[in-house]
């Protein structure tokens, strides 16, 4: 360990190194971050450690200002992180969710084995490309008017399956049921309502993709078996989020809390952090926004499920209870919860942000399915489109440590500029189809913004949060094909 951070960083376990609050006169708790050696090394480059520090400045935290192994630099908040705040005296801040809110991921199993599809995957792939639209402002085929977005935006997926699009089984294994109760449409602004009235049904761009993936490896059977995952089945993983809307929404309401800083005299270190007490007006109205964003995040996702379960009836000419395209489970990654956590002997509500780390509640959590309340939530854990992805289950140190939450994916080493410049003369398609993977994406840009070294090991990212106790490995899937923004 080199840099400032030798003699400052506190190792507490074979995975955890403490930021003493000591560290910065204002830290009002310890930061801690989850990671193996060899991930702390590049969070140290990335600097998303001192925004691990300026977390801990945030009014009424409690515990630690948190950062997971796919921890890299973000817009106040790093990605990875994930903080708690009293709500009588604490903070919401926009950035502890990001722009992109409530982007998620949704597992669906197959019965179908990969010998069942291996002729098809060209056809199967390019008919999932061309029914899901995909892409920078990528619109859908869903036209709504303003009236019924704003249904959307109160009902989430409860509203898509009411339209046809899915079934009530799929928001019984949704977190939250896909809809969060606080979202009020009527303090949306009319810009993040036009841009969102197009976009239902979308990938959208960037890491965002549609992946079919076979299951390669089962490390838990029971729990895999109650999750109806089997080695050898073929599985499909979806990532998107709000998309344009859920910008809007972050964006409209970090003007407000610029000025809410100023009005209820916080003192943060860097502005990106801007927030305003949980119980003011300006933080009720942004959660009451933010829960619309969640809202039609798991309204879009449910819509792409219905046309993936489409576009496989059409190409296997097989019902969907013969595919067997059953809904594992949906969980958000860019989000804030008022939830009760046990925190100094006693139960207390809390604001728990989460912002690139997944929900990770264990066995006999009150808020699980009963199907998963034996063997705890199902926790989905993408890697790159040239790796490996995971699914695995909330433990009970998640709850006494972290606030029940643990890692989204394999965090970024690369940025998307640097990524390019390694991808530069390269075929990315041609390598990926090398491996068995064929990708459709709608630019040779995102393939190269993608590439697998722009992204820590998911692997190892894992490994950290199961050896630690915080979410155990079930079963790994592998790509076999993706479709890009």
């Amino acid at each position: 360990m080199k840099d400032k951070w030798e003699g400052i960083l506190k190792q507490q376990g074979p995975y955890i190194w403490d930021i003493p609050k000591d560290y910065r006169p204002g830290m009002l708790v310890d930061g801690r971050i989850y990671a193996s050696q060899n991930l702390l090394a590049d969070i140290i480059r990335d600097q998303a450690m001192d925004q691990v520090a300026n977390v801990a400045f945030l009014p009424g935290i409690v515990g630690y200002s948190l950062a997971m192994p796919d921890i890299h630099w973000g817009y106040g908040f790093p990605i990875g992180g994930v903080a708690a705040t009293r709500i009588e005296d604490g903070v919401i801040s926009p950035g502890g969710v990001g722009f992109d809110i409530n982007c998620g991921v949704r597992l669906l199993r197959s019965n179908l084995k990969l010998e069942d599809i291996k002729e098809k995957l060209n056809h199967l792939v390019e008919a999932l490309y061309r029914k899901i639209p995909s892409g920078v402002g990528s619109e859908g085929i869903i036209k709504l008017d303003i009236a019924e977005t704003k249904r959307v935006l109160a009902d989430g997926a409860q509203w898509a399956v009411g339209q046809g699009y899915g079934e009530q089984e799929d928001i019984t294994f949704t977190e939250e049921k896909g809809r969060m109760p606080q979202a009020n449409p009527e303090i949306i602004s009319n810009r993040a309502i036009q841009r969102g009235r197009s976009q239902l049904g979308t990938l959208g761009s960037g890491n965002h993709f549609l992946e079919i993936q076979v299951v390669d490896k089962i490390y838990l059977p029971e729990e895999a078996k109650v999750m109806g995952l089997k080695e050898g089945n073929v599985t499909i993983l979806i990532h998107t989020g709000s998309r344009g809307f859920g910008h809007q929404v972050c964006t409209d309401h970090l003007a407000i809390m610029q000025k809410a800083v100023q009005k209820y005299r916080i003192n943060l270190p860097d502005r990106q952090l801007a927030c305003a007490p949980v119980n003011s007006p300006e933080g009720k109205d942004y959660y009451e926004a933010m829960s619309c964003a969640a809202n039609f995040a798991w309204a879009n996702r449910q819509c792409i499920t219905h046309w993936t379960r489409e576009v496989f009836r059409q190409v296997f000419r097989m019902s969907r209870e013969e595919l067997g395209l059953e809904l594992v489970y949906d969980v958000a990654h860019n989000i804030a919860k008022m939830e009760l956590h046990q925190f100094e002997g006693k139960k207390v509500k809390l604001c728990v942000h989460r912002k690139g780390a997944t929900r990770a509640f264990p066995a006999q959590h009150p808020d699980l399915p009963s199907k998963y309340k034996e063997i705890g939530q199902p926790v989905l854990i993408p890697g790159d489109m040239g790796s490996r992805s995971f699914v695995s289950v909330g433990q009970k140190k998640a709850m006494q440590e972290t606030f029940g939450s643990t890692c989204h994916g394999a965090g970024r080493v690369l940025s998307r500029g640097a990524a390019i410049k390694e991808a530069k003369n390269r075929n990315i398609e041609a390598e990926l189809r090398a491996r068995g993977i064929i990708v459709k994406a709608r630019s040779r840009k995102t393939l190269s913004e993608e590439v697998s070294e722009a992204y820590k090991d998911v692997s190892e990212v894992v490994n950290v949060m199961d050896q630690s106790g915080i979410s155990a490995k079930v079963a790994r899937l592998r790509p076999i094909g993706v479709i890009k923004g």
